[in-house]
């Protein structure tokens, strides 16, 4: 073939290439552009079903009346069972309910003892050496994946309250249980690309039994695409009533990114939340927990960092006190973030 002849064909596969180009980039435009179509019209449908009613009727429950508090080393007169299993029964109940099969693991756990030394909120302390041993349980439901059913999108709250102090533990932690339930009831029936995975651990007693879900997870090698801890979502300081907040606590890099996405969500759906990030110095609660097994793409929900719940950890802690619209706005906001990493991935 001659110069002329090279050049000409050069021409043309180069013209191939620019066309095969163009056309991959329109392709991949138009795929985003579903993506991005399926996952508003699911967020719009599932955030209508958010019920601020059953979300109120479930701290109720677990507060309030039939339930004065969620603990193992006490039972109401005449039953058998702690507070806290019942507590348990009820929730696995839900979940049935719900269409789930929800099953549960054990943690060998002793309630904390009670320094009057310190102040109020923060009197818990070792437990004596005589105290008695108790089995705890994680509960565990989940909408297995249908692409990466080995990738989890996990949802967490600690169900239990004060072992050594009688509070009902309304905004810590009834409303955050109340928060992961709610979400379990709507998605229900939704089906996800990755495993959404609902847990409800103990943290009010010790040792924490987030640390045996999270090494649960790492020991059957699975990934925890995300994490999101509901932990005292709306709850505030009393110069802040009337507003909706949220603080999105991060201690990783990879936390951090989940808070901008909490952000942008909130400000995309103009849920009305006060939306803010907090950057911790080192792991804590259960998403610590998380962090600390190897999975740094997790944060907490709450309502004020630094924590500013007048009633924390004091028998003051009633549901009457619990601020329902928040709660239901920040259930919507998780629903958003759950929903996008699920058919976006990680940001």
């Amino acid at each position: 073939m001659n110069q002329a002849g090279i050049r000409a064909g050069l021409t043309v596969w180069a013209g191939l290439g620019f066309f095969l180009c163009m056309a991959a980039n329109s392709s991949g435009q138009e795929g985003s552009r579903l993506k991005d179509k399926k996952y508003e019209t699911a967020f719009e449908t599932l955030r209508t079903r958010v019920s601020v009613d059953r979300i109120r009727k479930t701290v109720d429950h677990l507060s309030r009346d039939p339930l004065p508090r969620r603990v193992l080393n006490f039972s109401l007169p005449g039953h058998a069972a702690s507070t806290l299993e019942e507590a348990d029964e009820w929730i696995l109940g839900e979940l049935k309910s719900a269409g789930y099969a929800p099953r549960t693991d054990e943690t060998k756990v002793r309630a904390f003892g009670r320094d009057f030394s310190r102040p109020l909120a923060r009197q818990y302390a070792k437990p004596p050496q005589d105290a008695a041993w108790f089995s705890a349980r994680n509960i565990i439901a989940e909408i297995k994946g249908s692409e990466h059913p080995g990738e989890l999108l996990v949802l967490i709250a600690h169900k239990d309250s004060q072992s050594w102090i009688a509070s009902p533990g309304a905004n810590d932690n009834a409303v955050g249980t109340a928060g992961v339930l709610e979400l379990a009831r709507v998605l229900s029936g939704h089906p996800p690309l990755h495993t959404i995975r609902f847990l409800f651990c103990n943290e009010e007693h010790t040792p924490w039994t987030s640390v045996t879900a999270a090494e649960e997870i790492k020991a059957g090698g699975l990934e925890v695409l995300a994490l999101i801890n509901l932990d005292g979502i709306g709850a505030k300081a009393p110069s802040q009533q009337g507003l909706l907040t949220n603080v999105t606590r991060n201690t990783s890099a990879e936390g951090e990114r989940l808070a901008d996405l909490m952000a942008a969500l909130n400000a995309r759906h103009s849920l009305g939340l006060l939306q803010s990030k907090y950057r911790s110095d080192s792991p804590n609660d259960d998403d610590g927990s998380f962090i600390k097994a190897g999975f740094p793409w997790s944060v907490l929900n709450i309502g004020s960092m630094p924590y500013a719940d007048p009633n924390y950890h004091q028998e003051g802690d009633t549901a009457d006190k619990v601020d329902y619209e928040n709660a239901r706005a920040t259930v919507q906001l998780t629903l958003a973030a759950i929903l996008h990493l699920d058919l976006f991935g990680r940001p």
